[in-house]
């Protein structure tokens, strides 16, 4: 039999996403491509072994931010915080498993810009987006912010976080996507990572030492 895609070459695989058997080249060309793929297709996750990072080299320096400076003692000191949203975008992805990590990367990007403008003009200016998976995405960040803060609120007694502490955050999320995506169109490299970190059921601020080793620099 032909395969289900170019109907020239004889199939070798089935495709759970095309219902359907399929060459090992469309596979392979097509794969997250024109081919939604699903998270556990046994193809997809060999090629992911075999995949290596994508290096800072191959990114537009641009869409790094790279005016934003992150430390590592930042890092240390915002861990829990890294965590909160980490977790805000996992919670986002469970709510619409349609989304890709071009959309994670779409909105964090579109947050960082705003949170950068408010941070160096003090100016509250959100980029607005006619995406409703977008705005979805936007709304539960700022919804662990929020409650980050009251977190604190509640247990120091005052708040120390800063639009600033929350500009880097979301650029070190940024940077973290951008680096662990294939590039492909319907990537879910980053979205099925954030998945694998935070268990269903589990907790965003209530426990976060317990999961303070997945924080992984980019």
């Amino acid at each position: 039999m032909s395969c289900s895609i170019c109907e020239v070459r004889k199939e070798k695989r089935f495709c759970p996403a095309v219902h359907g058997r399929i060459c090992a080249q469309c596979c392979g060309e097509q794969r997250e491509v024109t081919i939604n793929c699903p998270s556990d297709c046994p193809y997809l996750q060999q090629a992911r072994q075999h995949e290596k990072p994508r290096d800072a080299t191959q990114l537009d320096r641009e869409d790094l931010m790279p005016s934003v400076e992150i430390s590592e003692q930042f890092i240390y000191e915002r861990e829990h915080l890294i965590l909160g949203l980490s977790f805000a975008l996992a919670k986002s992805v469970r709510a619409n498993r349609e989304l890709t990590d071009r959309d994670l990367i779409a909105a964090l990007a579109a947050m960082a810009k705003s949170y950068e403008t408010l941070v160096d003009s003090s100016l509250i200016y959100e980029r607005t987006t006619a995406n409703l998976a977008h705005q979805a995405i936007a709304k539960e960040i700022e919804t662990m912010v929020k409650e980050y803060g009251e977190a604190e609120q509640k247990h120091l007694g005052y708040t120390r976080l800063r639009d600033s502490d929350v500009l880097k955050t979301l650029v070190f999320l940024l940077r973290m996507a951008l680096g662990r995506t294939s590039g492909r169109p319907k990537s879910r490299a980053f979205t099925d990572f954030l998945l694998a970190q935070f268990p269903e059921r589990q907790s965003a601020i209530a426990s976060p030492e317990e999961a303070g080793s997945r924080i992984i620099v980019p």
